[in-house]
């Protein structure tokens, strides 16, 4: 049988797991910063290098 803590501890996780899937939800639809963009850009260069030197 479950405990009142143990019920309480399920309701807590449960908000947890709704409020961050809000979150993410809203950042999904977010423009990512261009900083980021610039840095992946050049990861994905410095990747391609790499490969190419193998």
């Amino acid at each position: 049988m479950a405990s009142k803590e143990d019920a309480k501890q399920d309701k807590i996780d449960r908000y947890i797991d709704q409020n961050l899937k809000k979150v993410f939800s809203d950042l999904e639809n977010d423009d990512m910063p261009s900083e980021i963009i610039d840095l992946l850009s050049v990861l994905r260069a410095q990747d391609q290098e790499l490969k190419g030197k193998k």
